[in-house]
């Protein structure tokens, strides 16, 4: 078993772009990360004291909490190039 991802979506309510975050985040995950990855979805309305910990300003941000480094994507999640490079799933080429 290569490395496990362990991912946490913030989001504040069933908003529009909150859902299509968490379907375009499992999609990614699904594509890139089958079996390796835990998703923890935070909603802040519900539990807005665990925003400080992680210093969530935005809504919705993905934080990769494992493997280290801690990384921080906001927004929607459909740029796929910049999320699987901000997972560090794929590396970005330079050219």
């Amino acid at each position: 078993m290569g490395k496990a991802y362990e991912l946490r979506l913030y989001v504040a309510g069933k908003t529009n772009k909150s859902v299509v975050a968490l379907e375009n985040l499992k999609k990614l995950c699904e594509e890139h990360l089958k079996g390796k990855y835990s998703i923890e979805v935070v909603d802040l309305l519900e539990k807005p004291q665990l925003a400080e910990g992680d210093q969530i300003f935005a809504i919705p941000t993905l934080v990769k909490k494992v493997p280290e480094p801690v990384r921080k994507i906001i927004g929607d999640l459909s740029n796929e190039e910049k999320v699987l490079v901000g997972l560090d799933i794929r590396t970005k080429i330079n050219n």
